[in-house]
């Protein structure tokens, strides 16, 4: 063993207490770590410099080392380990070896999520305009890219993702003919949603091309030209206001500089009286940074905030929270869902990537499953007004059968609105 693997020896000694992890070093040492229970996970290290890369840099380190076969798994059971890693990190904390890399990345992370409009552009274009066949090999048929709503454990993911727009749509409290923002509208799914369903004129923003022309697409082929306008554009460059704004899955992409400068737009666009819901990946922990191998493969400037960052930017913009929901394994299902899906699909992926690209997909979707079960992230659903009339006094209006014609809505809105006239 060398310097390196003796030291790799050490730090996954000091790590994983819980399971059974069983390694082949490269040059055929065998090491076996954890407390033997459960089944034993099986690992063979191929490449010699990989103890190094993973010391130096874990994330990066084990990632690509999937990536590029540097290690193997018995069975290829990419999930056993994963669960593995997760599960011991979650349980002791970020391991010393680790720390002081994470403190230099937390005091870089404003340069490295500084997102003005070009490089928000180059951001989203890196992950979002990928094949538009790719995502349909794992997404469900409306494309949704963003975490569902699991009312019952046995619902279908197209259901599933229904019902996540259908609550947030009540959570908008929208009447037919108002006009409504959608932040970051990828695909169009709930601005057809939206317009088909509720009446609603919306307005469309997104920086990805591959999504803006799709979306568009769907617009015309539902023929809803006249309600919905898809625009290629920062929302920062938009100047009208709206009866109601919404916002999924964006905000993980604004960057921490930015926060401020977000909500004071969706303040500044958001009419009198109005309402916005911003859904988002966060954290149920302190605020931190973004995994290395994230950042370079997955999300460029992308970070999932702690309550405590969105809060206080939130609150900085004199906006007030209505109502904030915290969804737990609600996104650890979606994943679930789409890595099944993408696995039923493999050999489609690999006839528009290569082999390396779809282990780095598989990597990315089983991981991100294994951070929302063990690790600690959660989808924040904030509910913004101007005031605190301007939603209900209950969370009543969410649970009926149909918010849009519920007297249960109606009256309670209404009741809230004549008090404040008083």
């Amino acid at each position: 063993m060398t310097l390196w693997d003796r030291l790799l020896d050490r730090i996954i000694h000091h790590m994983l207490h819980n399971g059974t992890l069983e390694l082949r070093f490269h040059d055929a040492t065998m090491r076996r770590y954890g407390d033997g229970t459960g089944t034993p996970v099986c690992l063979t290290i191929h490449d010699p410099a990989l103890s190094r890369k993973i010391v130096m840099n874990p994330d990066m380190g084990v990632g690509e080392g999937y990536m590029d076969e540097g290690f193997t798994i018995a069975d290829d059971d990419l999930s056993g380990f994963l669960r593995l890693v997760v599960q011991n990190l979650g349980r002791r904390g970020m391991p010393w070896f680790e720390r002081p890399l994470a403190i230099l990345r937390y005091l870089g992370r404003s340069l490295a999520q500084f997102n003005p409009v070009n490089r928000a552009q180059t951001n989203v274009a890196h992950h979002y305009d990928l094949s538009s066949t790719l995502y349909d090999l794992f997404l469900d048929k409306d494309r949704q890219y963003s975490c569902a709503y699991f009312q019952t454990p046995d619902m279908t993911l197209e259901a599933a993702q229904s019902a996540k727009k259908h609550h947030i749509a009540k959570k908008l409290l929208i009447e037919p003919g108002m006009s409504v923002l959608d932040i970051g509208c990828g695909w169009g799914g709930m601005a057809l949603t939206l317009a088909q369903d509720y009446g609603a004129r919306v307005v469309g923003v997104t920086l990805s091309r591959e999504q803006y022309d799709l979306a568009r697409q769907r617009v015309h082929e539902a023929g809803l030209q006249d309600r919905i306008d898809i625009r290629l554009t920062d929302y920062r460059k938009v100047e009208e206001q709206f009866d109601r704004i919404v916002s999924v899955g964006m905000f993980e992409h604004v960057g921490v500089p930015h926060y401020r400068e977000y909500f004071r737009h969706v303040r500044q666009m958001l009419a009198p009286g109005g309402t916005a819901l911003i859904h988002f990946i966060g954290r149920a922990t302190p605020p931190g940074t973004t995994s290395n191998w994230i950042m370079k493969y997955i999300f460029p400037g992308g970070y999932c905030p702690a309550m405590s960052e969105a809060s206080a930017a939130v609150e900085h913009e004199q906006l007030v929270v209505a109502d904030l929901e915290v969804w737990r394994n609600h996104y650890a299902e979606t994943l679930r869902h789409w890595y099944e899906r993408f696995e039923t699909n493999i050999d489609r992926a690999q006839a528009i990537y290569d082999a390396r690209f779809c282990r780095m997909w598989r990597y990315y979707l089983i991981a991100s499953e294994m951070t929302f079960r063990y690790g600690g992230q959660v989808v924040f659903q904030y509910q913004l007004s101007h005031s605190v009339e301007d939603v209900p006094l209950t969370r009543d209006y969410l649970y009926c059968d149909d918010a849009r014609t519920h007297p249960c809505t109606q009256e309670n809105h209404a009741d809230s609105r004549a008090r404040a006239a008083e």
